[in-house]
């Protein structure tokens, strides 16, 4: 069965990438209670203290979608938004098998 995944790199503010890093490991623990997601992994570059990268898999486009409707999710994004500088998505993959769990 193919999967949608989303995939991206958040570039805060200059010294507040460990602040961001802890918001969006909230969100991972957020996901752990949504079925539709698979995977939600959340890293940083040692070499670049102020980015975080989110690497995710959902059943499907639309799950992804609603997700973003959840009162957590909004709320992730309302205290992420101040800190973000920048950010690069990179081209959605289908996955179509693999393994994730930390």
């Amino acid at each position: 069965m193919e999967r949608h995944s989303e995939f991206g790199k958040f570039t805060a503010k200059a010294g507040h990438g460990r602040e961001l890093l802890n918001i969006l490991l909230e969100a991972a623990e957020e996901m752990k209670k949504v079925p539709d997601c698979r995977c939600y992994i959340v890293g940083m570059d040692k070499e670049e203290p102020d980015s975080v990268y989110v690497f995710e898999v959902w059943e499907n486009e639309e799950a992804h979608q609603a997700s973003l409707s959840l009162d957590s999710v909004k709320n992730m994004i309302k205290n992420a938004m101040p800190i973000i500088d920048g950010m690069i998505n990179f081209p959605d993959m289908v996955i179509y098998g693999g393994k994730a769990g930390l």
